[in-house]
């Protein structure tokens, strides 16, 4: 994969649970830069959390077809094997699961890794023992090295699905199965974890979370479980041993029954599986029993190959290439893939043909014949799909329309609907986030990388939530079981405080949406009613999320960037930058309740804050608007974007030049929006009344609080500092508006350089002392001079370079900036 000299290659090949993967992050590790190629996304992710952790992030890529996080200067790569870029020069590089190179449908991409890629120290090619023998034709310079398991795996013979042991992984072969098994466990044994390949490493790692946590003793996955993916399993049990593979119906083969088998036990605990079914088809025989407990896989006799370098100069030409035989007899020719079958679609097409006359169009044609199918639509709409894409490539700016592609994402940004639906929308957004990914193929791809990952996520939450709320019973059918259906006979209360009780005993306190058993009660002694209890919560927290949903404005409030509902915190408050349109999130405690109830409680929550924001502070609401206004200036748009972010009181000098430039009309759209620019400070007065200023302080969780309506504080007061709207000023602290007051009033009475003496009555009013004020003075830019002779003895003032010309200070950081200048 790189024109460089190459390091020795090393081919680890042992059975699962050998620590292969283990070994071959050490070594990544252990050079001063790598790749680990892996045939899941899942497994690349886990990988490189991995390696972040003993690395840290910033020299630690992600590279996939849906995500991609690459940091400048990247040292290490963790990757799908498709991803791996071929033009990366490091010291050591590794594919894992080598022997997928005899997959009919990916093997060509792990037979090209295992002939070119190479690191320039060292390469490592991690794999079962059926790879060995293709492996010393291919790569006869390859030193072959063995791995024993470290436990035993044995036949532990079938179990129906209410006797497996806790920790047990249910293996099934397809979505449908996988959903009626786990409504199966929840049924008998209160619940259980979903894993499937189609699942975001989000939401992946959430339902793990719950199975390693014991939250869950069960775990229904496809056989992406296979490939590596690091679980606490002692027991794996085949729900099928048989398969669709894209072609045809078929029985598992023994490798990939071992390689799903071998999942259980970890390092030197043992491990077992066993069937569902004791007799026919889904049922193992004697000899696939004794080859998977001795690993006896099956050599592999040939691997899939495709030209791995194919010809851009001509579509035809690139077409026969990709159909060129292989010159070795242990590889074959790899079956047609989708992405070949699309490009000769698309090659029958007169239009394609005249777009690409070029080895570049032909390049970014076969590009787009990449796209995967996510949404498993088929050949025929798949085709219409990237023809679409394609045209759009190859027409105008080069670029997909920026409104089209937004539109689907838009369609997509729902989270309402069942398991299958939301599941179909991950799927759709999966193949907008590789679209995302593709630096040409968008304007603006950064922005519509983070959209689409954003997406994501929300659509992964959703997931993990369904699943969790459709397949698990949290504590309450795990409890009913134990003690039988006797226990709903028994009365369940909960006080007004929150006490719940049965049967006039204290069991623990509903806290908002949070249950917390009493310190006394012990689940032993008291398990019946505990159960009882927590049949009777399941109807109080519906009615709490119905209030919750519905609840009237006076009933919320903002503290500590947490809105508080009945005193108990139900949402918090995210930093986006803009403090008026920050992320709200839901309390985790609201996880009980249902989706749409959740969904209807966070639509309240943000819309009373929208109108919090809109009823106390007027002002901010305003800039904020003007901060987005196309209309505006950009200098406008910008002071009121550095206004909102500072919430509204910004020292003059953090603006620096910024108001300096401002021409004439721009100041007045500033004034009109309630604005003052003071000498000093840039500010909206209404942000100083006692209302206002306290929706500020929660909005910004402002520690400390003035006391409402002062004017002059001592310079130790709480709240006496820039971010509540006081100057320091030698012992004192004064309110910035009449701080600006004073400027004008000494601004109106200079006259030139002409030494002057303002009026006394107004500092006095405010409450100013001498020195506060001669401090005042200096920073407007005044001089201190004594009176001329003849005149009574005082101190007057000469006008001097004003202060807002100095150099101004960054923005971020516009309070701080200051101090150095109030104490000179």
């Amino acid at each position: 994969m790189n024109g460089f000299s190459n390091g020795p290659v090393t081919a680890v090949l042992g059975p699962t649970n050998t620590g292969k993967t283990h070994l071959a992050i050490e070594r990544l590790c252990g050079h001063s830069s790598g790749m680990i190629g892996f045939p899941l996304r899942l497994l690349a992710r886990e990988v490189y959390d991995r390696v972040v952790a003993i690395k840290g992030p910033k020299e630690v890529a992600l590279v996939t077809g849906e995500e991609r996080i690459m940091p400048p200067g990247t040292r290490w790569f963790l990757c799908t094997a498709e991803s791996m870029p071929t033009d990366a020069d490091v010291g050591f590089v590794a594919l894992d699961e080598g022997q997928l190179g005899a997959d009919m449908e990916r093997g060509h991409i792990f037979t090209d890794r295992i002939l070119r890629a190479r690191g320039r120290d060292e390469t490592m090619i991690l794999g079962s023992n059926s790879l060995r023998p293709v492996l010393r034709q291919l790569v006869p310079e390859a030193e072959i090295i063995s791995r024993p398991r470290f436990s035993t795996l044995s036949y532990a013979g079938a179990k129906k699905l209410s006797r497996l042991p806790k920790r047990s992984a249910i293996v099934a072969f397809s979505a449908e199965e996988v959903y009626a098994v786990a409504e199966a466990l929840r049924r008998l044994r209160g619940g259980t974890a979903v894993v499937m390949g189609s699942l975001s490493p989000r939401t992946r790692n959430a339902q793990v979370a719950m199975f390693q946590s014991g939250e869950v003793d069960y775990l229904v996955a496809t056989d992406a479980i296979g490939m590596g993916l690091n679980l606490n399993v002692d027991h794996v049990a085949f729900a099928s041993l048989n398969k669709f593979d894209g072609r045809r119906q078929r029985r598992l083969t023994i490798a990939e029954m071992s390689q799903i088998a071998g999942r259980a036990g970890r390092h030197q605990r043992d491990g077992s599986f066993g069937a569902l079914s004791e007799e026919g088809p889904g049922a193992f025989t004697p000899e696939e029993i004794a080859a998977i407990e001795g690993h006896h896989i099956p050599r592999l006799d040939h691997l899939f190959w495709r030209n791995g370098d194919p010809d851009h100069s001509t579509i035809d030409a690139l077409i026969e290439s990709l159909e060129q035989k292989p010159d070795s007899s242990v590889l074959r020719a790899a079956p047609e893939a989708l992405d070949l079958a699309v490009l000769k679609r698309l090659s029958g097409e007169d239009w394609v043909r005249q777009r690409v006359r070029s080895p570049r169009a032909v390049a970014r044609l076969w590009s787009a014949c990449g796209l995967p199918d996510f949404r498993k639509l088929g050949i025929d709409p798949h085709t219409r799909f990237v023809a679409r894409i394609f045209g759009h490539l190859s027409e105008g700016t080069l670029h997909l329309p920026h409104q089209w592609f937004a539109d689907e994402i838009a369609r997509l940004d729902r989270v309402d609907g069942d398991v299958e639906t939301i599941a179909g929308r991950i799927a759709a957004a999966r193949s907008w986030a590789y679209i995302a990914q593709r630096a040409d193929w968008l304007a603006e791809p950064e922005h519509w990388a983070a959209r689409t990952q954003a997406l994501e996520e929300r659509l992964s939450d959703a997931l993990h939530a369904s699943l969790t709320q459709r397949f698990v019973d949290k504590r309450t059918t795990v409890l009913l079981r134990r003690i039988g259906a006797d226990a709903s006979n028994l009365p369940v209360t909960v006080a007004a405080d929150g006490a719940v009780s049965v049967e006039d005993h204290v069991l623990g306190h509903l806290r908002g949406f949070r249950f917390a058993v009493a310190p006394d009660a012990k689940v032993a002694d008291k398990r019946m009613l505990l159960a009882a209890a927590e049949k009777g919560l399941a109807s109080e927290i519906r009615a709490r999320g119905a209030a919750l949903a519905d609840a009237p404005a006076a009933d919320l409030a903002l503290a500590d960037a947490a809105i508080i509902w009945r005193d108990h915190p139900v949402a918090t408050l995210e930093a986006t930058g803009n403090p008026v349109r920050p992320r709200i999130r839901l309390d985790k405690s609201l996880d009980v309740l249902d989706a749409k109830i959740r969904v209807n409680s966070l639509a309240r929550i943000e819309r009373w804050f929208a109108d919090r924001i809109a009823a106390d502070l007027p002002d901010i609401a305003t800039l904020d608007s003007l901060s987005r206004d196309a209309g505006a200036s950009g200098r406008v748009r910008a002071l009121a974007g550095l206004l909102v972010k500072a919430g509204g009181l910004l020292p003059r000098r953090a603006a620096g030049k910024l108001v300096e430039t401002l021409e004439p009309d721009e100041r007045k759209r500033l004034r009109a929006a309630g604005l003052v620019i003071g000498t000093l400070d840039i500010f909206a007065p209404g942000l100083l009344k006692p209302r206002p200023a306290a929706a500020r302080r929660a909005l910004l969780a402002l520690p400390d609080t003035p006391r409402d309506g002062a004017t002059v504080l001592p310079r130790d007061a709480p709240g006496a500092t820039l971010e509540h709207g006081f100057r320091p000023l030698g012992a004192q602290a004064v309110r910035i508006d009449l701080v600006e007051r004073v400027a004008r009033a000494a601004h109106d009475a200079r006259k030139g350089r002409t030494p002057f003496a303002p009026d006394p009555a107004l500092a006095t009013s405010i409450g100013l002392t001498t020195d506060t004020l001669a401090r005042l003075m200096a920073q407007l830019g005044f001089r201190g001079v004594r009176a001329p002779t003849g005149q009574p003895p005082r101190w007057m003032w000469q006008g001097l370079t004003p202060l807002a010309k100095a150099k101004p200070a960054p923005r971020d950081n516009a309070f701080a900036a200051l101090a150095e200048l109030i104490d000179e």
